[in-house]
């Protein structure tokens, strides 16, 4: 069982990281095909499970790497198709940027922020709950 505070503030998350999802399959779902076990774009209630990307974050508590506790991005192209590293960069470059100007508006005052932690983007900052627990 998970703190009601915790899952109002991944709630939000979840929301910029749908919208996100939506962006970049509305600028370059028509590039590749999307894996073919995969829906369609729209399909399905929840656009992680479906068309060509899946955006989500996971929380990490960070031992042993450089920024510590934060919340792991994946972005993926579900595809079969080789995508030049190069163009996957730039959909990754396209995705952190649309997160770290979402991130002031749904999660507000924290001073988070999209880092390169190793090899994965994280996103870091003030994490905690204290004031969901305000706003509840």
């Amino acid at each position: 069982m998970r703190h009601q505070h915790v899952e109002k503030w991944e709630g939000r998350l979840n929301e910029l990281l749908k919208q996100v999802d939506h962006v970049l399959e509305e600028t370059y779902g028509h590039l590749f095909a999307a894996h073919p076990a995969r829906p369609p774009k729209g399909s399905t209630a929840n656009p992680q499970h479906d068309g060509l990307f899946r955006v989500t974050a996971s929380f990490s508590p960070g031992f042993g790497t450089e920024l510590g506790k934060g919340y792991v991005l994946q972005l993926d192209l579900v595809t079969l198709e080789k995508v030049p590293q190069a163009e996957v960069e730039r959909m990754q470059r396209k995705a952190v940027r649309l997160i770290q100007d979402g991130l002031e508006r749904v999660l507000p005052g924290r001073g988070l922020t999209v880092q390169r932690d190793g090899n994965v983007w994280k996103i870091v900052g003030d994490l905690s709950i204290t004031s969901m627990r305000a706003e509840h």
